[in-house]
């Protein structure tokens, strides 16, 4: 998956989390414990979201330079 199509993602999840916040605001009592659940599992996709984008930017360990070290025999 390209970053960009990860970044999309990313930006939906955060309208979603955004979305439901703003109604849990103005959402009478007996609706609250509902969207309390459903801002939870939001939340959580939106975590996992932002770790694979940044897991996806950060460079590889095994693609580094190699060493300029030379030992002095």
């Amino acid at each position: 998956m390209s970053i960009r199509a990860i970044a999309l993602e990313l930006y939906r999840a955060q309208q979603k989390v955004d979305r439901l916040e703003a109604a849990l605001k103005t959402a009478p009592q007996e609706e609250k414990d509902a969207l309390e659940a459903d801002l939870r599992l939001a939340r959580s996709e939106l975590r996992q979201h932002r770790n694979i984008l940044n897991g996806e930017k950060s460079p590889s360990p095994y693609k580094s330079r190699p060493s300029t070290f030379k030992p002095r025999w």
